[in-house]
């Protein structure tokens, strides 16, 4: 009998932010916002495991009470070395193929990540990725690799930031891996948009996008939240002075 491929969704995910401290659990709606991305990427049809990877810091011990409490699969590792904690996560649940995901981007895409997940398959790259050139909004990031390319990543990633950033060996070396990156089309190509979490403000974004999508319990997606954001340009302005946090600080 041919093994069926475990394609898991590993979310990444701490208290201990250096800007927004706990934003994790902060409230959307009624639900802590990691519960949020949890309910979005459950809607997808090419995932079959979602997967929390947690410090093993007392300081989020509040989020293995949060994995228990919800019945979500959990593993706890390093929490500076991301990369490590990463991989004995695909390697206790014994994952074959793996969604990246963080926990601060409570708009992520279901949809989004199971185009991302066929054309990886399609393609046969080692990694297939949304961000490789920015063309979504920032905030629906998804990057697709084997637990194999995973391994490799973990071996030789020497660099602090490849540690605690998860995947740079990977991209940084398109003449050992094949790279395909995956292009937004029509009104959602705004690479300008923020729908991420890194301050105050952009919590207030997602809030306001949540306040007025969020309806039922019911799933809304990207073209949605586009809509929105273009019937009322306003909303844009709340975080549109945040600026991205550099990968290696200068």
């Amino acid at each position: 009998m041919i093994k069926k491929m475990k394609i898991a969704a590993i979310i990444q995910a701490r208290m201990t932010s250096v800007r927004l401290p706990g934003k994790v659990l902060m409230d959307i709606e009624g639900q802590p916002m990691l519960k949020h991305v949890i309910n979005r990427l459950k809607y997808s049809k090419k995932l079959n495991e979602i997967i929390l990877a947690i410090p093993d810091a007392k300081e989020s011990d509040i989020l293995e009470k949060f994995a228990k409490d919800n019945s979500v699969k959990y593993f706890r590792g390093s929490e500076k070395d991301v990369l490590s904690r990463y991989y004995e996560a695909a390697k206790k649940f014994n994952c074959d193929i793996i969604a990246r995901i963080t926990s601060d981007c409570p708009l992520t895409d279901p949809q989004i990540v199971d185009i991302t997940i066929e054309e990886y398959l399609k393609s046969g790259a080692d990694y297939a990725s949304n961000r490789l050139e920015m063309t979504f909004p920032r905030g629906l990031d998804v990057e697709i690799f084997s637990y194999g390319v995973l391994k490799e990543d973990y071996r030789n990633s020497r660099e602090p930031y490849q540690r605690e950033h998860v995947t740079p060996y990977i991209y940084e070396h398109p003449e050992i891996f094949h790279l395909c990156n995956i292009e937004a089309k029509g009104n959602i190509k705004r690479p300008e948009v923020r729908l991420t979490v890194d301050t105050e403000d952009d919590f207030k974004l997602i809030k306001e996008v949540y306040r007025r999508l969020h309806r039922d319990g019911k799933i809304f997606y990207i073209k949605g939240i586009i809509d929105l954001l273009n019937s009322h340009p306003e909303l844009l302005k709340i975080n549109d002075h945040v600026k991205q946090k550099p990968m290696i600080e200068t």
